[in-house]
């Protein structure tokens, strides 16, 4: 029972995904069908029609369950966080309107200005490339997680050939209902003569032409061949004008795709300028320091060798040393000091004076007793 049930749930979120993107696609084509040189505004049936089969999919197994502080989301909580790295996105103008309080209505403010910027396929593409944040609110199976997203970005770039004029004030912006689809523009069963066999369309026109005859096939619409021709010629004219204008703006967007491109490589060149002119700054800087350190060694080469300094050094302060025995041995000895000699002999004493006398190299800076007996020493 478990396994079936599991099986049965997949089926259903598989033909949810089905439904939305199949009827997506029939109102992008009614939208471009309507669309001939006027605005498409809020009172549009079929935009209105569009905007909550969007709705629908962009909430798709959405996680709408927030935290208890930040109560219930929607999809633009999704939008608000993948898209902050759009460039000059309409997301802090969104965000800032006083007027729209609610997360569900920030979100059908947003979808409307991103239509009015004809930028909504481009938005959703760069959600969708952030699937980290793509994989936090949205359950497994959504359409968001799934191969038909981009699906719906590339149907939703034909509707950059549409001017849409919305007003971000009204009823349309209310947050509180949710949207509904009305499915019945897409039920209708029509059948004109291009379904037709040539038996069939002879038989028809052979059956108009006379007054008591009724057509056999009771969908053959009762329709003379010049109107045939003139609602095929409209059709025709009305599918030129779309495709013109689809036509226009896909050059407007392959210019600044190349202009774009120019830009890139003229940034890429000068990057490579100054990646080869620091290269031979560091090679230049390398050599320098390297006849910096055959310079030093050459000269620690030239100097003696530490040990011998040290070495000097030490039989210098014994013979030092010991002369100072030797010389002053006698007096040291005495019992009987002069006054003028106490601070003298207790400075010669003292710890930081010995310290002092066995680290000078030379006898220049000492006290040479001469072994001749001085006047104030003499005994008396």
């Amino acid at each position: 029972m478990g396994d079936v049930s599991k099986k049965a749930s997949a089926r259903n979120v598989a033909v949810e995904r089905k439904n939305l993107i199949t009827v997506c696609r029939f109102s992008v084509k009614t939208l471009l069908e309507k669309y001939t040189a006027e605005p498409i505004d809020d009172s549009s049936e079929e935009f209105i029609n569009f905007a909550a089969i969007v709705e629908h999919i962009l909430s798709h197994r959405f996680k709408g369950s927030g935290s208890w502080f930040d109560g219930q989301r929607s999809y633009w909580d999704y939008i608000r966080l993948a898209c902050a790295k759009v460039p000059n996105s309409c997301i802090s103008s969104i965000e800032s309107m006083e007027n729209i309080g609610t997360s569900r209505a920030k979100g059908r403010a947003w979808m409307r200005v991103a239509l009015m910027e004809k930028r909504l396929s481009e938005y959703i593409a760069t959600a969708l490339r952030d699937s980290r944040t793509t994989r936090r609110f949205y359950a497994e199976g959504a359409i968001m997680l799934r191969e038909e997203a981009t699906v719906l970005t590339g149907m939703l770039i034909g509707l950059g050939a549409i001017d849409f004029s919305f007003c971000l004030k009204g009823e349309s912006l209310d947050g509180k209902s949710s949207a509904v689809i009305d499915y019945t523009p897409y039920l209708k069963f029509t059948q004109s003569y291009d379904y037709m066999s040539d038996d069939d369309d002879q038989h028809s026109v052979d059956s108009s032409t006379s007054d008591d005859s009724v057509p056999e096939h009771p969908y053959i619409p009762l329709v003379t061949d010049e109107e045939s021709w003139s609602t095929k010629c409209r059709k025709m004219e009305q599918r030129f004008k779309i495709v013109n204008a689809q036509k226009g703006y896909l050059e407007e967007l392959v210019r600044l795709r190349e202009s774009q491109l120019k830009n890139t490589e003229t940034e890429n060149k000068r990057l490579k300028a100054r990646l080869e002119e620091l290269q031979s700054q560091s090679q230049q800087e390398k050599k320098e320091l390297e006849a910096i350190v055959l310079e030093l060694q050459e000269q620690l080469r030239s100097f003696p060798s530490t040990e011998l300094l040290s070495v000097e050094v030490s039989l210098d302060s014994d013979s030092q040393r010991t002369d100072g025995k030797q010389n002053g041995g006698a007096w040291c000895t005495e019992k009987d000091y002069t006054p003028s000699m106490m601070g003298l002999c207790g400075s010669l004493a003292s710890l930081p004076s010995c310290k002092s006398l066995a680290s000078l190299k030379s006898s220049e800076c000492l006290v040479n007793i001469s072994t001749e007996n001085s006047p104030a020493l003499s005994p008396s």
